[in-house]
């Protein structure tokens, strides 16, 4: 391969770009190399020293989400101030995404490995009967669990070009109510990002925020919302308890059950409006510092994501 003047033999980005070279898995081979050889070269400069098949398969991924393996595989730590924000939420002053609040109780746990065998996929129009009739029972709020392994994420629309590994760990909760539910939120902020993500079993209509708390700054992602976002846009400031959307119903929410997905992400990475809702199993570490777990803002009892 011709030697570019911007990546010369010996250099931090071809020497980890040789160790790409030729592997199926090159989330896991940037981890081990990373690990190995201690260097996270800028992106840009690892592709340009790729060879061109590697070259195309990393430029059709998030940079940013690679920049993070790099620097967790060196450092142990995929996001600065992942930690500082979890402490931080954790005494905050937050106001219920719900009135009536879902702490409160009246939720029921949805989880989707078969644990309620009668539960219809949320993505089938039957669900909606069925969760009717707990509703009827006094169940108020259905709960998705986060960091749970959903097979309904195994299809190619998850894929990847880096690794033959599906995303399939659900990186959110999820709220089932019934559509036009208000939405409320969880702290002062201002719209980052207002998008319809149009594709089958995507967000559908979406809201980013983006907060600072005690100078730490982060974002909150909002889906599966109805087109009526009151009164926003983009730049536009929110107050803590502010109605900020209502739940969309089919189709309009992308093709699921009326609920809110809601997100924690720590950086946005490299997307612009839209933003992965469920990540590799084998990135784990670093996905829950990218979105800890959501519960940080609902402050759900344990129990409550138990069937």
């Amino acid at each position: 391969m011709t030697q570019s003047p911007s990546t010369p033999t010996g250099s931090p980005a071809r020497t980890l770009a040789a160790a790409l070279s030729g592997q199926p898995d090159l989330y896991a081979a940037l981890h081990q190399a990373a690990a190995r050889l201690k260097v996270a070269p800028p992106i840009p400069d690892l592709i340009a020293a790729c060879d061109p098949a590697t070259a195309a398969r990393l430029a059709a991924v998030d940079a940013g989400l690679l920049a993070a393996i790099s620097r967790h595989a060196i450092t142990g730590t995929a996001i600065p101030g992942a930690a500082r924000l979890r402490a931080a939420l954790a005494t905050a002053d937050l106001h219920p995404l719900f009135l009536p609040d879902p702490a409160l109780g009246a939720t029921m746990a949805l989880p989707t490995r078969g644990e309620r065998a009668d539960m219809p996929a949320f993505s089938d129009p039957v669900f909606d009967p069925w969760f009717a009739r707990h509703q009827a029972a006094g169940i108020r709020y259905g709960l998705g669990l986060y960091g749970e392994n959903r097979t309904v994420y195994a299809t190619p629309q998850f894929a990847d070009a880096a690794s033959p590994e599906r995303r399939t760990i659900h990186l959110g909760i999820d709220v089932f109510a019934p559509a036009t539910t208000p939405v409320h939120a969880p702290l002062p902020g201002r719209v980052k990002h207002l998008t319809y993500n149009a594709d089958p079993l995507d967000y559908g209509h979406t809201l980013i925020l983006e907060h600072d708390l005690g100078g730490t700054r982060f974002f909150t992602l909002y889906g599966h919302l109805a087109a009526t976002l009151p009164g926003l846009h983009p730049t536009g400031t929110v107050a803590a308890g502010q109605i900020i959307a209502h739940l969309g119903d089919w189709p309009e929410n992308g093709g699921w059950a009326p609920h809110l997905h809601v997100q924690i992400i720590t950086d946005l990475l490299a997307t612009e409006g839209n933003f992965f809702g469920v990540g590799h199993a084998s990135l784990m570490d670093i996905w829950s510092e990218i979105s800890p777990d959501a519960n940080l803002l609902m402050r759900l009892p344990p129990h409550s994501f138990t069937a």
